[in-house]
């Protein structure tokens, strides 16, 4: 499900000219508010709920470049969820579906006024539902990855 469209706007730009890696984060980020949108967590379903979204874990793979106004998509696949948390993984793609990025992360319901985890209320459960999901067996290559330098020999 593409959750964002966006291009790579001049200021991401970087010294290597290709978007600078922060900026990928950034885009994840953008999806993620659209994502919230989606469930009934914009800025209106945050004030009648009092609940919000944290973002608690984050690993993003960098696969390819992207450059300065080359369109780009997010998809959204939500990998598993309970009461409180959604794990997700997002995809950045380029016009031509070419994978550049992906970000897995780990995002959990947070009561605004107590700062502290909460339930999705049963409005946003509902409308969490409806988002595609990923039995573990058909998982995206990418997700679940663990981060390490790999060693032979031992």
């Amino acid at each position: 499900m593409v959750i964002h469209k966006s291009r790579v706007a001049p200021e991401w730009v970087d010294y290597n000219g290709h978007m600078n890696d922060a900026e990928y984060a950034r885009v994840f980020s953008l999806a993620l508010e659209a994502l919230m949108e989606r469930i009934g967590l914009d800025a209106a379903g945050r004030a009648r709920h009092g609940v919000t979204i944290y973002t608690l874990e984050t690993h993003l793979c960098y696969r390819r470049e992207a450059h300065e106004g080359q369109p780009l998509r997010v998809a959204l696949t939500l990998l598993d969820r309970d009461a409180k948390r959604l794990h997700v993984f997002l995809e950045l793609h380029d016009e031509e579906d070419n994978l550049l990025a992906t970000s897995e992360q780990m995002l959990m319901g947070m009561g605004q006024e107590s700062g502290r985890p909460a339930p999705f209320p049963p409005e946003v459960e509902a409308a969490i539902a409806t988002l595609p999901h990923a039995a573990p067996e058909a998982w995206p290559a990418l997700a679940g990855r663990t981060i390490g330098i790999r060693r032979t020999g031992k």
